[in-house]
């Protein structure tokens, strides 16, 4: 049998790329960043020790993952000469499979590449709020909080529920999900601020129109080797019972805690857990985060002012997106971009519009870099 001319010419053009990547600078690069950080004198700098540490980080997961696609492609050229000599088109089907899952990853790597961000590669926390409107606009909360979740799911993260507030008749008054994942907050951070439902309320009687609105707040998780110096002096920590599922015991021991940070009044709750010392860590673990969050935003704020986009802002005033229910259609106010897909993206299914608003955003840098 011989082979298919096309596929044996797409093949041959694709496993020819077996030392396609020229990668030798960030071998170097992370070579002499793993030299700087064995000096224990990179230390009495802790700013760029840390800044170090997030580059050798990001460096390793770019690096490791050329190095496997580099193998599997050089074993796929190597199939592939053996099969074309012997016209076993058994094989070059097993290797077009082979290349097609390495296509794939080479494609999330150039996708990633549009991740500028320092915290991008990190966990993240979302903090949904319900706007004012009553069960209407606590039904909408919910309605984004089982958005996340089912996002999360189908990008493998996972997800875990740290506080959630029912609200009175439906839905929920306000949620924090930390999501873990590959770049989970390069994937989310351009979620924050308002979003803006329109639909016919199934919770009037005359089925009219309402519009509603509720907040979204994306930060990341701080690695651990990342130090916030916090005065335990500046804490007011208060245990109480938690409410809501979870049984007699989550309702009989004051397991669930509240810190707040007296300085910035940042406030922070934790009831997931039974036990009131882990619900403590974790708390602790978000306040950190937000505090973070927050030197970050105001360490950029003149910044930001001179964008024109509003992607990525994290200002929570801002209305970022409309989802019109009658019309079946979201639209992202900051790019301009409208989806007929409302059903399919209140499920989860958000990369469309997550890779065209980080698609915008690289391209707002690359403008800002050349006007700069």
């Amino acid at each position: 049998h011989s082979f298919p001319t096309r596929r044996s010419s797409d093949l041959n053009n694709w496993v020819n790329y077996g030392g396609f990547f020229d990668y030798s600078g960030k071998k170097t690069q992370l070579e002499q960043i793993e030299i700087e950080l064995e000096n224990p004198e990179i230390w009495n700098n802790q700013d760029n020790a840390q800044e170090l540490s997030r580059k050798k980080k990001q460096l390793e997961t770019v690096v490791n993952s050329l190095d496997n696609l580099d193998n599997n492609i050089a074993s796929c050229k190597e199939l592939f000469d053996m099969a074309r000599a012997e016209n076993d088109e058994d094989t070059i089907l097993m290797v077009e499979s082979d290349i097609n899952v390495a296509k794939t990853e080479l494609d999330k790597l150039e996708f990633r590449r549009m991740f500028s961000h320092p915290m991008d590669p990190n966990n993240c926390f979302v903090d949904i709020q319900a706007g004012s409107g009553g069960t209407e606009a606590q039904d909408w909360a919910d309605m984004l909080f089982r958005m996340y979740l089912r996002y999360s799911d189908r990008k493998g993260f996972s997800a875990e529920i740290l506080e959630e507030q029912s609200g009175e008749v439906a839905g929920i008054k306000y949620a924090t999900i930390k999501i873990s994942g590959d770049y989970a907050f390069g994937y989310l951070r351009t979620e924050t601020g308002v979003h803006r439902l329109v639909r016919n309320s199934p919770f009037d009687s005359n089925n009219k129109r309402h519009t509603s609105f509720a907040s979204v707040f994306v930060y990341p998780e701080v690695d651990d080797d990342i130090e916030i110096e916090i005065n335990p002096a500046d804490l007011r920590t208060d245990t109480y019972r938690a409410q809501g599922a979870g049984g007699q015991h989550i309702n009989k021991t004051d397991s669930a805690v509240r810190i707040t940070h007296l300085p910035t009044g940042t406030v922070v709750e934790c009831q997931d857990d039974r036990s009131q010392h882990r619900n403590r860590e974790q708390a602790m673990k978000v306040l950190v985060s937000r505090i973070m969050d927050a030197r970050e935003r105001e360490k950029h704020q003149l910044e930001a002012q001179t964008r024109k986009s509003l992607i990525g802002s994290g200002d929570r005033s801002d209305r970022i997106r409309t989802y019109n229910f009658p019309q079946g259609r979201i639209t992202d106010h900051r790019i301009n971009l409208t989806l007929y897909k409302i059903d399919a993206m209140m499920d989860g299914d958000l990369d469309d519009l997550c890779n065209a608003l980080a698609s915008e955003h690289q391209a707002e840098l690359l403008a800002a870099l050349g006007d700069s």
